[in-house]
């Protein structure tokens, strides 16, 4: 089974995570995507606004509910520290699996060179990188080792969600439905989430 990887920090998952990564799965021939939230993001600061892991977990598993395609990989939460990718795929290997597909957006695109430990995770990491229509790739701004990923850009749908306005209509009492499936705004509702 091939599976693609998406990380992050779903506070909340979204359709655009959803619908996004499934078009590039299915563009690509994966079978699954597993979705890997992060503890504590090295490339996002510490806010009041991140809803406890254990609520993100419930959001992923509710919002995904039925849907074989997608399975949650709560690796990364037993770990103390930054999520660094490297130390993920240094499980996921231990496990067995090879090779490892990760999906990025292309907003992240031009951090990547100052991820942890990045020259080891080229060699470790097949990178798949997710257009976005509100992001141009400016690829004079990456360093040469990086122009190979202008071949592993996959278009998706010109989805424009951002869970920071989800979060935000949420704290002014606006509605977030059609933004996340129903479960997830059931969920943040239910639990006082982001208010």
């Amino acid at each position: 089974m091939r599976k693609l990887i998406l990380g992050g920090s779903f506070n909340p998952i979204h359709h655009g995570h959803l619908a996004c990564s499934r078009a590039v799965a299915e563009a690509m021939g994966f079978d699954r995507i597993t979705l890997i939230p992060t503890a504590q993001s090295p490339h996002k600061p510490e806010s009041a606004s991140m809803a406890d892991s254990a609520h993100r977990i419930a959001m992923l598993r509710v919002a995904i509910a039925g849907d074989a395609s997608f399975e949650v990989d709560e690796l990364e939460l037993s770990r103390t520290g930054p999520s660094y990718t490297i130390d993920t795929v240094g499980e996921l290997a231990a496990r067995g699996e090879s090779p490892i597909h990760w999906l990025i957006g292309a907003d992240m695109l031009i951090y990547l060179p100052r991820w942890h430990r990045i020259d080891e995770l080229l060699t470790q990491v097949n990178f798949i990188i997710m257009a976005r229509p509100d992001c141009p790739i400016d690829w004079s701004q990456l360093p040469a080792k990086f122009q190979y990923l202008k071949s592993e850009v996959v278009a998706a749908p010109l989805i424009s969600i951002s869970a920071t306005d989800i979060r935000a209509r949420v704290a002014r009492g606006l509605s977030i439905r059609y933004l996340t499936p129903d479960s997830v705004c059931d969920y943040i509702d239910r639990n006082g989430l982001y208010r």
